[in-house]
């Protein structure tokens, strides 16, 4: 027998540690999202940077990025590598900037 939630309409487990695994997943669901839309978030900004802005504001900016990025391998958000080719993408885009 699987009960119904009333408000989403999504299964609810009946075991005990099942529930509480349902309520740690949804916390981390959450707390995943919010490191995922920061991530973004600071990748925009500095491209944004990179269009209009100076060196120093676009190398200010880099440094946070690949912070936020480091951040987010360590909580698991991103796997290493993906980390390291978003970073390697970042700082090449800095370095055209630099060149021209």
């Amino acid at each position: 027998m699987v009960k119904l939630c009333l408000l989403g309409g999504e299964k609810v487990p009946n075991i005990k540690s099942a529930i509480k695994r349902v309520d740690v997943i949804r916390t981390r669901t959450l707390r995943n999202a919010s490191l995922k839309s920061n991530l973004r978030t600071t990748i925009r900004k500095f491209d944004e940077t990179l269009d209009g802005g100076s060196r120093e504001d676009a190398q200010a900016k880099l440094q946070k990025a690949l912070v936020t990025i480091d951040k987010a391998v360590t909580k698991g958000i991103l796997h290493k590598n993906t980390a390291a080719r978003k970073k390697s993408r970042l700082t090449r885009s800095f370095n055209k900037l630099e060149k021209s």
